[in-house]
């Protein structure tokens, strides 16, 4: 069992940027790849960002290539997401899972909710124009 917990969520402007966090415990988190969702109301989860458990590989939605950026601190079991130049439309439930340990990160990193095995609760992020 993983138990994550998102934080750093809030309310900020267009153009703003905003850091949020991800605490793992639980069972061992570094051999863990590890990946961002959103969900707007109305919509369904949509992939924002993953990372790899060794090997410093991430992957990102189209939509937020370029300016959200995943990292990970495995001696903390900390996994971070910086978004940066933020915009309305991005408004959403922002949540943190592990892969499904199937999942390597070799030649693939998941992005679809099934590949994903644990996850936190959400954090709220608003964006106002």
């Amino acid at each position: 069992q993983v138990q994550l917990v998102e934080s750093g969520g809030g309310l900020v402007q267009a153009g703003d940027s905003l850091r949020l966090s991800c605490a793992a415990s639980g069972r061992t988190f570094d051999n863990t790849g590890v990946g961002w969702f959103r969900q707007a109301p109305g919509k369904g989860r949509e992939f924002v960002a993953a990372h790899s458990a060794s090997g410093g590989r991430t992957s990102y939605g189209d939509s937020v290539k370029g300016r959200f950026t995943i990292s990970r601190d495995n001696a903390k079991n900390m996994v971070y997401l910086q978004m940066n130049s933020l915009n309305p439309e991005e408004t959403a439930v922002y949540y943190c899972a592990t892969w499904l340990l199937s999942y390597s990160g070799d030649s693939y990193l998941p992005r679809y909710t099934q590949e994903y095995e644990y996850w936190g609760q959400g954090t709220q992020v608003t964006v106002s124009s």
